[in-house]
């Protein structure tokens, strides 16, 4: 299967924000899981470096990736800097005791996954959390360049998409049942249906398919989000950006001008933009524009995420705002 979105630089990437969801559920998911079935969801040291190639990527990178980050290693036989660089990186990752998992993949074994990220010359690290590729470094780095970046990426998992790494236990057994694919959702096809939609440019049927699952269970994270993405999107679809831009200079009181250029400014990965427009206005008018206004804070907030550091401190500006 094929990486996505190689960089998650962007913020609102909205298939980022979406794959933040569907880690967190995933991970929730799996423990639980694990759990119920009796057992830790420990994995044992020997787990915590794997050999991965083109038929197991997707099971033991994309998947795995709902779990914990995952650091992969393209090297070769004949690449005297891989033969420098990997070892430290399996040091490492013994010494980040499961708070990401090495994936070792030979280059000239799996060519389909060297094109398929980009790889132009070895060693070349990258990672996949939450579904999502990027890019870390090249070359043999220094191993505190190399703290550096995995202290990043552990943080980016941890804050952005809720993984916690995995449980280290000598005495599991090496490749037990810790490692098994999460289980599929019953909401599975569905959420499935809804995020083709999107990417299709089917807004409706993928709105339609999201208010599906909230009907059976309202507080569904995945399609909670889904739902707000796709909606946002649909508001956007028809705008002239430079008639809303033009009209929200003019009017700075005007709720719907505003509301309208925070919707582009969101879309368009402004995030404090969008989320400052919106503060303003709520302290520019009052009774039920104010409301207005304030309903479609919350609703970006949505898009963005509760735990996103940005939606933290607008909320903490917007409750000034208002009282």
């Amino acid at each position: 299967m094929q990486p996505r979105n190689m960089s998650m630089s962007g913020v609102v990437d909205l298939a980022a924000v979406k794959a933040a969801q569907e880690a967190k559920a995933k991970a929730e998911q799996t423990r639980a899981e694990a759990a119920r079935q009796g057992g830790t969801g420990a994995v044992a040291p020997s787990d915590l470096v794997i050999d991965v190639d083109e038929a197991g990527f997707e099971r033991d990178v994309l998947q795995r990736s709902a779990e914990v980050p995952v650091v992969i290693d393209f090297w070769a036989e004949w690449c005297q800097p891989c033969k420098q660089l990997s070892p430290v990186l399996e040091r490492l990752a013994l010494e980040y005791n499961g708070r990401f998992l090495l994936a070792k993949i030979d280059v000239d074994a799996n060519q389909m996954l060297m094109q398929q990220f980009g790889v132009q010359g070895i060693p070349a690290v990258f990672a996949v959390v939450a579904g999502q590729a990027l890019p870390l470094f090249q070359g043999a780095a220094g191993e505190e360049q190399i703290r550096q970046t995995l202290d990043q990426l552990v943080q980016v998992g941890e804050q952005r998409f809720g993984l916690t790494g995995l449980t280290v236990d000598p005495d599991a057994e090496p490749g037990g049942a810790a490692l098994a694919a999460p289980q599929a959702g019953p909401y599975d096809a569905t959420l499935n249906a809804a995020a083709e939609a999107l990417d299709a440019g089917d807004l409706a049927g993928a709105v339609q398919a999201y208010k599906n699952v909230l009907a059976d269970d309202p507080g569904h994270p995945e399609a909670k989000l889904g739902l707000a993405q796709a909606e946002l999107l649909q508001r956007v679809q028809g705008f002239d950006p430079q008639k809303v831009r033009k009209d929200a200079a003019d009017k700075p009181a005007d709720a719907e001008a505003q509301i309208a250029a925070a919707d582009l400014d969101l879309v368009g990965g402004h995030v404090e933009d969008a989320f400052g427009r919106l503060i303003d206005t709520v302290r520019r008018t009052a009774g039920d524009e104010r409301d207005k206004v304030r309903l479609r804070l919350l609703e970006l907030f949505e898009v963005v995420g509760p735990e996103d550091p940005r939606v933290v401190g607008a909320r903490r500006a917007l409750a000034r705002a208002l009282f």
